[in-house]
């Protein structure tokens, strides 16, 4: 089985028709399965993607990020592919970076690869480069493993390893609670180098809002372990 036969791309969009018309040319010399979740947009993004060859699955009003690519992972894996390859629709990741994920894929089995921006680190603007390495730091003291860049939804997923999470983020954290499921629950994550491209684009993440739901969904996983600790702790045979 090849890449184009087991793998489709999963583009969580709103509002990506001019992304979406110089990307998907590209993606599809590589990989001809390709599912655009319309996130309630207001422009012309199913019909883009639509014209463009992609499989589309519009979503009624705008849900978030994280809503809508949970939606697209279980649309692919209900369809029987075996990998989703997730990618941003406004051209911040590069087509061309894309054998790079294959190629740690096929030299070991691995359930989770991820873009590391950080090598080029000085291309990103300052607050989003400063904001990664706290958040990546934060996050890889939580699962207690060095996690480089754990904000980059540039992302290979093997669609078996998500079975028995429980993915309920609706907005951008949803990168944070994907990986750090997967880290808390054994999964084999790996990271690969990717080119840092950055446009002048505006970002459609809210500094004040999404920040406090970020640290909201933290509080509630540090919550949630420290629950499981202690519960553990009490029934060791030890202690009984």
């Amino acid at each position: 089985m090849t890449w184009a036969q087991q793998c489709i791309v999963v583009l969580p969009c709103y509002n990506e028709e001019r992304g979406l018309t110089a990307l998907l040319p590209k993606l599809r010399r590589l990989l001809p399965n390709i599912l655009v979740v319309d996130d309630g947009s207001t422009d012309e993004t199913s019909v883009v993607a639509g014209r463009q060859g992609a499989q589309v699955f519009s979503l009624t009003e705008n849900q978030g990020k994280g809503a809508a690519l949970r939606q697209g992972l279980e649309r692919a894996k209900r369809q029987g592919y075996v990998w989703a390859l997730v990618m941003d629709g406004d051209g911040q990741h590069s087509p061309d970076d894309i054998p790079a994920f294959f190629a740690k894929a096929e030299c070991t089995r691995l359930d989770l690869i991820i873009g590391n921006r950080m090598a080029q680190c000085m291309n990103m603007p300052f607050i989003r480069r400063w904001t990664n390495r706290y958040l990546s730091h934060r996050i890889s003291t939580l699962v207690d493993q060095s996690l480089p860049d754990t904000q980059c939804g540039f992302r290979l997923i093997r669609l078996e390893a998500l079975t028995g999470l429980n993915l309920n983020t609706t907005g951008f954290e949803i990168e944070s609670e994907l990986l750090t499921q997967m880290a808390l629950a054994q999964r084999r994550i790996a990271f690969v180098p990717i080119t840092t491209i950055y446009q002048g684009e505006q970002s459609k993440i809210h500094p004040v809002r999404d920040s406090l739901r970020w640290f909201r969904w933290l509080y509630s996983v540090k919550a949630t372990n420290t629950s499981v600790t202690t519960s553990t702790e009490v029934l060791k045979p030890s202690q009984a």
